[in-house]
């Protein structure tokens, strides 16, 4: 297990690839669940731009392990099964520029509309898995990955409890996007990403929501820090990720 995991309440997890109905096709899913039949909080993960790989189901796997169904979708099924493109084993900043140029054109073709859209048919499927308890939900993600659940948590401000995101643009779609949200939330950043008076004024619309939040810069962290297969990732920061984390959905999800 790698350095920065927290050690799993559970003894095993099972795991499952899944296909969820959507508007507009089918997306590929991995799904992670403790090895008991349930009924346990739902989990909705978004992935970094990288997608589903092995260091994003090793992740869905050891938050499972504490009590909870992940599901992982990919939200570039549009273009393909994941790996939607072919990822080196270790992404490197050799790397990165090559794998950008193909994922660019997908991030960016990834509008809010497809988001909205696709997160009614994730939330639908997840709540409906008979492993999934029938209280609120929580979504998280790392990277643009973060800001799809930050979409998702505005658009479904009954339905998700705790939003998590991780060195995520999260205000890129301006501060009055934040002030429907309800959900409690925990927002990591990357040193490298935010400024502190950019902190200042995502934390400023996220008083003016009125909701409970904690909103912080992980110290000498770049974007990506949570990652392990990434030049990017740095173990102290991840392992505070995971705390954080952990926190808010023990205090939010409390269908056991």
């Amino acid at each position: 297990m790698p350095e920065s995991m927290p050690e799993a309440m559970t003894e095993s997890t099972t795991t499952r690839t899944l296909h969820i109905p959507t508007a507009d096709g089918q997306s590929d899913a991995f799904a992670a669940l403790p090895g008991g039949g349930g009924p346990y909080p739902g989990v909705l993960m978004y992935a970094d731009g990288f997608g589903i790989r092995p260091a994003l189901r090793e992740m869905a796997r050891e938050l499972a392990g504490h009590g909870y169904y992940v599901l992982v979708p990919n939200f570039f099924y549009r273009h393909g099964p994941a790996p939607v493109i072919e990822l080196p084993e270790r992404i490197g900043e050799a790397e990165r520029p090559a794998v950008f140029a193909e994922l660019m054109p997908l991030i960016e073709a990834h509008t809010a509309e497809r988001t909205l859209r696709d997160a009614d048919a994730y939330l639908a499927f997840l709540t409906a898995q008979p492993e999934v308890g029938a209280g609120p939900v929580a979504v998280t993600g790392y990277c643009i990955g973060g800001l799809l659940a930050t979409r998702t948590a505005v658009a479904h401000p009954g339905q998700v409890a705790a939003l998590a995101a991780f060195h995520a643009p999260v205000g890129a779609d301006g501060p009055d996007s934040l002030a429907e949200l309800t959900a409690e939330i925990h927002f990591g950043h990357a040193e490298g990403d935010l400024t502190p008076e950019g902190l200042d004024g995502l934390n400023q619309a996220m008083d003016a929501a009125g909701v409970g939040y904690t909103s912080e810069i992980y110290p000498g962290t770049v974007h990506g820090f949570t990652m392990s297969d990434t030049d990017a990732f740095d173990p102290a920061a991840s392992q505070l990720h995971w705390d954080r984390l952990l926190s808010l959905l023990d205090r939010t999800l409390t269908e056991r």
